[in-house]
């Protein structure tokens, strides 16, 4: 078997498959009316009604009967400033390879010798830094033979799934004119890159996440989203955020049945999305929170180009906030905006027991402060507070007996729960702040 160079009956061409490009001629046209007349002709109410049909007849005059084409470069419809031809132009080349997209490629074999080919066996296949993906294999049906000066055709497909140099290797066995069994190899490299970035914020607030996505376009070409859609993660639930527009309720169901895609210019323009996450409750009154339980999903992104060539990419799973599980967690439920000084109100508290087991009974009390201020916001009445257990994955409202004795914006420190069988003691609730009036 031979594999020399130069001495082959047979030769690949590639062409690429994809979505033709408009064929545009700088348009270097102008209105005749631009070369004889100035702006101030209109002053003038019977030369501006005159003119026109004179240099109108004029052009069409010279357009049909000039041989020298010198009317070649005047506007004769207000479309030919666009510079459109109405031709379209295939690829010449490879061009932008762009991850998401499918490569498609036209492949011909073609004899170009004197003598007929038989037995051929073609492989097509593409090589990666990580892999090989085969795209076309005759091995178990040859093809018979090419004649003199024909070829044999064929079209391979290609999700593009990876970024870097890729190599599109291309061979044939067959047995020549003269009996020779020769192995004839060539090779197709191109690039892949990457068509957009997407950059993702995230931001807790109470017990709402909200997820921001920016998705950035690198490519040469307008890019026309389709859909940017998130999947939350089983423990989520996801609601896209979108600014209320002055169209009426008939645009309204209209957009939802045919979305308008989102145009990101090219050159690097930029959208941005905004998610708002919620955790899932499982049935329970409120969300159960799973250790380490960050991961808040992906997203789902297609688009489109000028022409419809279609493109897909899914990003890595999106990481939130670390959520470390409490098994026993202080909530509060309402406080007064304003309270009286020296007079008692009532804080309203919940206590939630996150654990698969009974927990409790508790004590409830204001720790005192290590430093040595006078504190301002006290319990009116017993320093401690007895609850009863805790049913697993329960919960229990009490109010706390406070008193305020000092005008102002104060604060409420120090709320500290306390597990009488288990002895422990948990963090205490962050620092609230009331007003405290003189009535």
């Amino acid at each position: 078997m031979s594999s020399t160079p130069g001495t082959h009956s047979l030769a690949f061409r590639v062409m690429r498959l994809c979505r033709p490009s408009l064929h545009v001629e700088p348009p270097l046209r102008v209105d005749p009316t631009d070369l004889f007349i100035g702006e101030d002709i209109f002053d003038d109410p019977i030369a501006a009604s005159n003119l026109p049909p004179l240099i109108s007849s004029d052009v069409t005059t010279n357009k049909s009967s000039d041989l020298t084409y010198r009317s070649r470069f005047l506007l004769h419809d207000s479309a030919d400033s666009i510079g459109l031809s109405g031709l379209l132009v295939l690829p010449q080349a490879f061009g932008a390879i762009y991850l998401g997209e499918t490569f498609c490629s036209y492949i011909s074999i073609n004899n170009s010798s004197t003598l007929e080919v038989r037995d051929v066996v073609i492989k097509a296949e593409i090589q990666t830094d990580k892999q090989r993906i085969l795209l076309l294999d005759t091995s178990k049906s040859p093809v018979e033979s090419i004649r003199a000066g024909g070829r044999y055709d064929f079209i391979v497909e290609h999700d593009v799934k990876e970024l870097g140099a890729h190599t599109l290797v291309c061979t044939a066995l067959y047995s020549d004119g003269e009996g020779e069994r020769k192995y004839l190899p060539q090779f197709f490299k191109f690039i892949v890159s990457n068509p957009l970035s997407v950059r993702t914020k995230v931001r807790v607030v109470k017990e709402i996440t909200f997820l921001e996505a920016c998705i950035e376009n690198h490519t040469k070409s307008n890019l026309y989203m389709d859909q940017v859609e998130f999947e939350p993660s089983q423990n989520w639930s996801a609601t896209m955020l979108k600014a209320d527009g002055p169209h009426s309720d008939y645009n309204a169901q209209s957009r939802e049945i045919f979305k308008p895609p989102v145009l990101i210019r090219s050159g690097g323009g930029i959208h941005n999305y905004l998610y708002q996450l919620k955790m899932l409750s499982h049935g329970s009154s409120s969300p159960v929170k799973v250790q380490g339980s960050n991961v808040l999903g992906k997203l789902q992104i297609t688009w489109r180009t000028n022409l419809g060539e279609p493109g897909r990419l899914q990003t890595q799973q999106i990481l939130g906030t670390t959520i470390t599980s409490k098994e026993i967690e202080l909530n509060v439920v309402e406080v007064p905006s304003v309270v009286g000084i020296d007079k008692p109100f009532l804080l309203k508290l919940k206590l939630t027991n996150q654990t698969d087991k009974e927990q409790g009974p508790f004590e409830i009390w204001l720790s005192q402060n290590d430093s040595d201020e006078e504190k301002v916001v006290m319990i009116n009445g017993l320093r401690i507070m007895a609850l009863a257990p805790v049913e697993a994955f329960g919960s229990t409202d009490f109010h706390l007996n406070l008193i305020a004795t000092k005008l102002g914006v104060q604060r409420i420190t120090g709320i500290t729960v306390f597990d009488k069988i288990e002895k422990i003691t948990y963090d205490s609730l962050p620092d609230l702040e009331i007003f405290v009036d003189q009535d």
